[in-house]
C-alpha cells in the first residue's frame, strides 16, 4: 500500500489513497501507523476515499467527489482537521485527482472548499464558527476555576488566554479540560501579541500536544476578535509555523497556510498484516 507523509505547520499526517474504498482502517491500525517509534509516525491519518462510497456522507458526492476520512492518532474519527484538509487538497492536486485549483472536499463537518495559492500553500473556507455563551465560560476543573471561550469550528475548542505561552500548562491542564467533555475537546493556550498577531500552543484531543492545529488557530482568532483583543485578520504563530486567519464580515473564516510533502513509499505488507 502506498503512503505519502506530509504536514501543515508541523501537524503531520500519513495520507492513504483508498480510491476503490477497500481499506478498512481499525483503531489499532491507525495507532500503529501513527506510532513514532514502531510506525511511520503522525498526528493522524488522512484516508482519500470517494464520497459516494461513504454511506453516511454519500449525499454530498454530487458536490464533492472526495471524502477526507480523518483519524486522530488514537484511532478516533474527527469532524474536521484544518491542517489536514490542506494536505489532503495538495494530495488531490499532485496525484491528478483534482487539478481545478479550487476543490470541494467532503468532511464530517460538511463540504470545505480549498483553494490552491501555490504548490505548497492553500486557503480553506472553514465555514461559520459557533461561540458558546456566556463567553468566556467559567470552567471548574477539579475545583480549580478557569475562564475559557468555547468555540466550535465543526469540532470543539476551549481557548484560554495566557500571558506566557511557553509556560502554559498544556500537558497538564489540557487533558483535564479535554476530559470535561464526553467527546473530548481541543484546548488552546493563546497569547495576544498585537492587534493582528497571536501565539498559540494546543492540546489536541486524541493526540496530545501538537505543533499546530488549524481549526484551533481559527477558533483562537475568533475568540480573540470576539473579546476585542484583536481585529478580524490575524497571524497565528504556533510551534510549527504560522497560519493566517480572516474572520470576514459575513461570519465565515478563511485559513491560509502551508501543505508540505516529506516522503512517499510503500507500507510493508507483512507489517500491515501484523497490525490489523
Amino acid at each position: 500500500m502506498r503512503f505519502v507523509k506530509g504536514h501543515g505547520t508541523g501537524n503531520d499526517f500519513v495520507v492513504l489513497a483508498d480510491l476503490d474504498a477497500q481499506l478498512q482502517l481499525t483503531d489499532a491500525t491507525v495507532q500503529a501507523l501513527c506510532d513514532r517509534h514502531f510506525g511511520l509516525g503522525a498526528d493522524g491519518i488522512l484516508r482519500v476515499v470517494p464520497t459516494a462510497a461513504v454511506d453516511e456522507f454519500a449525499h454530498l458526492a454530487a458536490d464533492a467527489r472526495w471524502f477526507m476520512d480523518y483519524r486522530n492518532a488514537d484511532g478516533s474519527a474527527a469532524e474536521m482537521c484544518g491542517n489536514g484538509v490542506r494536505v489532503f487538497a495538495r494530495y488531490l492536486y499532485d496525484a491528478g485527482l483534482d487539478t481545478t485549483g479550487a476543490v470541494a472536499i467532503a468532511t464530517r463537518d460538511g463540504i470545505k472548499t480549498v483553494r490552491r495559492i501555490a504548490a505548497d500553500r492553500y486557503a480553506v473556507d472553514m465555514g461559520t464558527p459557533e461561540i458558546t455563551e456566556p463567553a468566556p465560560t467559567a470552567l471548574d476543573v477539579d475545583g480549580d476555576k478557569y475562564d475559557a471561550t468555547l468555540v466550535s469550528m465543526g469540532n470543539p475548542h476551549a481557548i484560554l488566554f495566557v500571558d506566557d505561552v511557553a509556560a502554559a500548562p498544556v500537558r497538564t491542564l489540557g487533558p483535564r479540560i479535554d476530559a470535561l467533555y464526553p467527546g473530548g475537546s481541543n484546548v488552546e493556550f493563546v497569547r495576544v501579541d498585537a492587534p493582528d498577531a497571536l501565539t498559540m500552543r494546543v492540546w489536541e484531543r486524541g493526540v496530545g500536544e501538537t505543533l499546530s492545529c488549524g481549526t484551533g488557530a481559527c477558533a483562537a482568532a475568533v475568540a480573540s476578535a470576539y473579546a476585542g483583543h484583536t481585529g478580524r485578520e490575524v497571524a497565528v504563530d504556533v510551534p510549527g509555523g504560522r497560519l493566517d486567519i480572516v474572520w470576514s464580515a459575513d461570519g465565515r473564516v478563511t485559513m491560509t497556510g502551508p501543505a508540505v510533502f516529506v516522503a512517499a513509499g510503500d507500507l510493508d505488507p507483512e507489517w500491515l498484516a501484523a497490525h490489523p
